[in-house]
C-alpha cells in the first residue's frame, strides 16, 4: 500500500545519529523520526517501520465495494462496507515493526436473482511483522519483509474461518524529477473455499507517484491477483488516489479501485486518516 507524501528534494539528509540505540522502551527522539509513511491506502505497500517507540495508527473512515454480475443465468449483486478498518503500527526496533490489522465492522449483501443474503459483523485480525533490510532513513531505495498470520475471527458467513498466512515484500524506489514507484510481491497460503486444503495466492502490484501540489500527492497503481485454487480466475484493477499531508504525522486519503477483469470486484472507493504518535 502507499502513503507518503515525498520530499521535495529527491535526496533526504538525514540526521547523523545512530539510531539502533532507540527501542521501544528508549523511543526516537521527535528530531530524529524520519518522514511519515503509510502502508495504505493503495495495495503496494511500504517498505519502511514506524521509528521505535512510535505508534502509528493508519484507519480507513469507510471503504465501499460493489459487484455486479450474471452467475448461472441470474443477475448477481455484491456489495461489501467496511466501517473503519485500520492498521495499529508499532516501532520495536530502528528496523523492526509490529502490526495489527483489524476490520471491526463489515456488513456484506448478496443478491442473486430474488434471493438476498445481508450478513453483519466483526472481521478477520492479522498479524504482521515488518523487518527493513535497507533505506530505512538515507538512499534512493528500501526494501522490506512482512511475514504475516491471519487469524480466522470473523462473524459466521463472513470470511474463510481459516488461519492464513503469508509473505509480503515491498520496494520503493526513488526517480528522477521526484516521481515515486512502487512495487509489491506477496505470496499468501489460503484456505480452499471448497475444501480443506490450502493453495497459494500470487499478488503483485505496481504503482507510481508524485506530488501535485505542495501538500497533495497522487499514485495510480496496477494490482494483479492469481489464485491456483481451482475454477478461480484472475484478478486485475486499476486503482488511483490521492493523499494530503496535514502536519508532519497526520495525512488524509481518498481513492477508487476499478476492477478490469470480469472476476474482479467492479470498483471500491475508499477515504481515510493515518497518524503518529
Amino acid at each position: 500500500m502507499i502513503g507518503t507524501v515525498p520530499a521535495q528534494e529527491p535526496v533526504i539528509e538525514r540526521p547523523a545519529v545512530d539510531k539502533s540505540a532507540f527501542n521501544l522502551f528508549n523511543p526516537t527522539p521527535a528530531q530524529y523520526l524520519r518522514e511519515m509513511d503509510t502502508d495504505g491506502p493503495g495495495t503496494t505497500e511500504s517498505p519502511y517501520t514506524v521509528d521505535a517507540g512510535h505508534v502509528q495508527i493508519e484507519m480507513t473512515f469507510l471503504a465501499s465495494t460493489s459487484e455486479r454480475d450474471r452467475l448461472e443465468g441470474e443477475a448477481y449483486e455484491l456489495d461489501v462496507w467496511a466501517l473503519a478498518p485500520m492498521i495499529l503500527r508499532v516501532g520495536l526496533l530502528n528496523q523492526l515493526e509490529a502490526q495489527l490489522v483489524l476490520e471491526p465492522y463489515l456488513v456484506v449483501r448478496e443478491q442473486i436473482g430474488t434471493n438476498r443474503v445481508t450478513l453483519r459483523g466483526f472481521g478477520d485480525t492479522t498479524f504482521r511483522l515488518k523487518y527493513n533490510f535497507w533505506g530505512n532513513d538515507s538512499g534512493r531505495t528500501a526494501f522490506a519483509a512482512t511475514p504475516y498470520v491471519k487469524f480466522p475471527t470473523s462473524s459466521e458467513g463472513l470470511g474463510n474461518n481459516g488461519l492464513d498466512g503469508g509473505l509480503i515484500l515491498p520496494l520503493s524506489v526513488d526517480l528522477p524529477e521526484d516521481f515515486w514507484l512502487g512495487l509489491t510481491t506477496r505470496v499468501d497460503v489460503r484456505r480452499d473455499l471448497a475444501e480443506s486444503g490450502y493453495h497459494p495466492e500470487f499478488i503483485n502490484s505496481i504503482a507510481v507517484g508524485h506530488d501535485l501540489f505542495e501538500n497533495l500527492f497522487g499514485y495510480v497503481e496496477f494490482f494483479s491477483a492469481v489464485s491456483t485454487e481451482r475454477d478461480t480466475s484472475w484478478v486485475g484493477t486499476f486503482n488511483t488516489g490521492l493523499i494530503y499531508r496535514v502536519t508532519d504525522n497526520t495525512q488524509l486519503n481518498a481513492g477508487v479501485n476499478v476492477g478490469v477483469t470480469r472476476s474482479a470486484d467492479d470498483w471500491t472507493s475508499f477515504f481515510g486518516m493515518a497518524w503518529r504518535f
